[in-house]
């Protein structure tokens, strides 16, 4: 059918402008007329408006031919008598799956966009200085904002108060401390004098900075734990009493080691908590000293508080001593089967660099679960090469060891005299 330009011109015309789904600009006239008619000589303008209203109409038309094409292929689509195969469920697994992927999206995102580059911390003087002094442990960097927090300080005044702080850093690897330039607070009154007997009936309170700990008191966590040794008097007989196998009493164990012709003279109690061993040790003429850790308690003052001395050192890192110079390792409940198995082998291996010659490991109460102990720690302790002078095992028969199946070990090892 012909169509007659001149009758659609004025429809056409208000059809030139075009959706922004047509154009990247809203509403764009493809030609303004009223500017080309100024500028075009008068003997072109005539024909110029012809092509753009025929151009105006292919696009009319190109349209119109489209919306028909849509509306067929609608039409045959809904009255076709087989309806498409609805898509196979998606796994609820694969649909968590994407959920979580989306949530930690939309988490980092957040993360970097409230990240800003300018609130970046200041790195303290005092840590600049001191790192032109001396190396610090590389754990320390992987944990910025506590070491800044504790190495901001003013110097040459009281230190802040954030001995918890410490203990973060040193439990995450950060040791040993960087030293700081600040004088220690104190506690209102120190003891005058220690006493002579490792077991007192009780240890004074006003010892202890209590800050940061939830009791204020050595009864107070007596209440909450009788067993954790705040009450030095009730332990006398932990370490000299025979229950069961896995006792293994100190007069025994000295006996042991004279029938050997080896003497204990000094000794190293690792993870000894208040010191205890340390204490029983100390009536028989035999000195050891003690690593422990303050997490949630003071460990520290209390073995400082019976004439011991404490190693605030964690058990990941290395042993405070010279080689081959002590006669006894003890390895307490604090070395157990949550300690990385890694970590355990250098624990060992670095036992065995301070025990002289002859000198003896005790595992004591060791526990585990029954199948690692028998495929994973014994073949680990028995790398060693020593020799096996108790090896006890016995059921851990509290509620966690029942519901794990654990089981404790004590062992009495010897390093060989000469390799």
């Amino acid at each position: 059918m012909w169509i007659n330009p001149l009758r659609v011109h004025t429809r056409l015309h208000t059809l030139c402008y075009f959706t922004d789904s047509q154009w990247s600009t809203p509403q764009t006239p493809l030609l303004n007329l009223k500017t080309s008619n100024s500028i075009l000589a008068p003997h072109f303008q005539m024909g110029f408006t012809f092509s753009t209203m025929t151009l105006n109409l292919v696009l009319l038309m190109a349209m119109v031919a489209t919306n028909i094409l849509s509306l067929y292929h609608l039409s045959s689509t809904l009255q076709s008598p087989k309806s498409p195969k609805p898509p196979p469920p998606v796994p609820d697994q694969l649909l968590h799956q994407l959920h979580t992927i989306r949530a930690t999206i939309s988490h980092l995102t957040r993360l970097q966009n409230t990240h800003n580059p300018a609130q970046k911390s200041t790195i303290p003087s005092d840590l600049l200085l001191y790192s032109h002094l001396s190396p610090i442990a590389s754990s320390c960097h992987n944990h910025p904002e506590l070491l800044h927090k504790y190495m901001t300080y003013i110097p040459f005044s009281l230190c802040p108060s954030d001995s918890d702080l410490a203990e973060s850093l040193i439990l995450r690897g950060c040791h040993p401390l960087p030293r700081r330039r600040c004088f220690s607070k104190t506690p209102q009154k120190p003891p005058v004098s220690l006493p002579e007997n490792p077991f007192p009936s009780s240890l004074p309170d006003n010892a202890v900075i209590w800050d940061h700990y939830s009791c204020k008191s050595f009864d107070c966590l007596n209440k909450q734990n009788p067993n954790l040794g705040f009450e030095p008097s009730r332990d006398i007989s932990r370490f000299n009493s025979y229950k069961t196998d896995l006792d293994l009493p100190i007069q025994q164990l000295l006996q042991i080691a004279a029938a050997a012709k080896s003497a204990l003279r000094l000794g190293l109690d690792v993870g000894g908590g208040t010191g205890s061993f340390a204490a029983s040790m100390r009536l028989r003429n035999v000195t050891v000293v003690t690593t422990t850790m303050n997490v949630a308690v003071p460990n520290s003052e209390a073995v400082a508080l019976r004439g011991l001395v404490p190693l605030h050192v964690p058990l990941q890192q290395r042993l405070p001593l010279f080689d081959g110079v002590v006669d006894l390792v003890r390895c307490g409940r604090a070395v157990n089967r949550w300690i990385p198995l890694t970590v355990m082998e250098f624990l060992l291996l670095d036992v065995d660099r301070v025990l002289r010659g002859g000198g003896y490991l005790w595992v004591d109460h060791f526990f585990s679960k029954v199948v690692d102990l028998e495929k994973v720690y014994a073949p680990l302790i028995g790398k060693l090469g020593y020799k096996k002078v108790k090896w006890a095992t016995g059921n851990k028969t509290d509620a966690s060891g029942v519901k794990n199946g654990e089981v404790y070990l004590t062992a009495l090892l010897q390093k060989p005299v000469s390799r």
